[in-house]
């Protein structure tokens, strides 16, 4: 826009993540914003993208875009109207224009090593929606997930932002280790995660021992398979939540590592209390992840 300031744009669209519309539009919204804040910008505008039966209720159509509308303010932005168009199944998403400092940009090729990795969300959305779709996931299962899934990242952008991140993505549909991959391509690094200190959801234990793992995270997994070395304790189970698919999971950031607790000491003080140091940057001939 100026020599200070650019504009970060990004779409993204869901089928039905959740049973109760308005909490479908809320996940849908948070989800979309979440590149720009992985970015470190901030969205000012949003625009409804939707897909919609028309042999349904209206009425499921206006709770959804409700619950958009509602995070939507919540980020401080504002919806601008939107596009629909009949559809055989319901879909609903935003395109999203925020905007960012140039001086302040976090990228996610700038990943350093002796950085460590730190991740805002727990894994395990991919599993439990699984399970809510095969009739067995808990009530507390999946309201833990749906608290987690509409939960903004803004907190932890402006954090990351301020207190000097190298580098950042968001983990959604490519699970925590497509998305690590990228970072660790992108940057010519290594990574070392350990899988023990990353933060899942206990009640996705139950549904991952019953093999209730979405496709996509088992494609996930065969993807980044030829990059992994891993420890022979840890469990295919446990690399499997590694790569659950997620929807509005949380941020994936490098810092240096004398920052790291800064940002967690400030993340705690903001009531984000699942943010965890799951591992570190290392130096790699070619980008490789170690599970140790």
């Amino acid at each position: 826009m100026d020599e200070k300031t650019a504009i970060v744009q990004t779409v993204d669209l869901l089928t039905p993540i959740a049973d109760d519309p308005y909490t479908f539009g809320e996940i849908a919204a948070a989800n979309s914003m979440s590149d720009v804040y992985a970015m470190g910008g901030e969205p000012i505008s949003a625009l409804n993208i939707v897909g919609f039966p028309s042999d349904l209720d209206l009425s499921i159509l206006q709770e959804m875009v409700k619950g958009g509308a509602s995070k939507v303010r919540e980020a401080g932005a504002v919806v601008l109207g939107g596009h629909t168009i009949r559809d055989e199944e319901v879909k609903y998403g935003l395109a999203v224009t925020g905007t960012v400092r140039i001086d302040r940009i976090v990228r996610n090729d700038r990943a350093r090593p002796g950085d460590r990795l730190v991740l805002t969300k727990p894994l395990g959305t991919g599993v439990i929606s699984t399970a809510l779709k095969a009739g067995e996931a808990s009530e507390e299962a999946v309201s833990k997930i749906n608290d987690s899934m509409r939960q903004l990242n803004d907190k932890a952008s402006r954090a990351m932002v301020a207190l000097g991140a190298n580098a950042c993505t968001d983990v959604t549909g490519f699970g925590l280790l497509g998305h690590a991959m990228v970072m660790a391509q992108a940057s010519g690094v290594g990574m070392r995660i350990f899988p023990n200190e990353v933060p899942i959801f206990a009640e996705a234990f139950e549904y991952g021992r019953k093999g209730l793992f979405p496709g996509g995270s088992k494609a996930n997994y065969d993807y980044v398979k030829p990059w992994l070395h891993c420890e022979p304790s840890i469990s295919e189970e446990r690399i499997m939540f590694l790569a659950d698919a997620q929807t509005s999971g949380g941020l994936l950031i490098s810092f240096p590592q004398e920052k790291t607790e800064r940002f967690l000491a400030r993340m705690k003080a903001e009531g984000v209390t699942t943010a965890k140091a799951i591992g570190e940057i290392c130096e790699s001939k070619e980008p490789r992840i170690y599970l140790e």
